[in-house]
């Protein structure tokens, strides 16, 4: 028996269904996700837009996620750059 892929069966992936419903999504890192909104929510992820059609969702992804750094990164590189800034001045 072997495991079966989304391209291995007649099942549509819901992640291409462009007249789908969909949530949008943002995790502790600040990192967003379009998400059918049949779907569960996984772990570690919370809804920042309510059920809309795909095109409302990939507006808002593209307004709010403009800086693609993970926050744990962002936060270190303002720390260094503080760090850096404090011991030359």
């Amino acid at each position: 028996m072997t495991s079966s892929t989304w391209k291995d069966t007649d099942m549509p992936n819901p992640f291409d269904d462009t007249d789908g419903r969909f949530l949008v999504l943002i995790n502790d890192e600040r990192q967003y996700s379009l998400w059918p909104a049949a779907i569960d929510v996984p772990p570690g992820w919370t809804v920042t837009l309510t059920e809309s059609d795909h095109q409302t969702c990939v507006d808002y992804i593209e307004e709010h996620w403009t800086d693609m750094r993970p926050r744990s990164l962002v936060e270190a590189m303002e720390a260094d750059a503080a760090s850096r800034a404090s011991a030359e001045g």
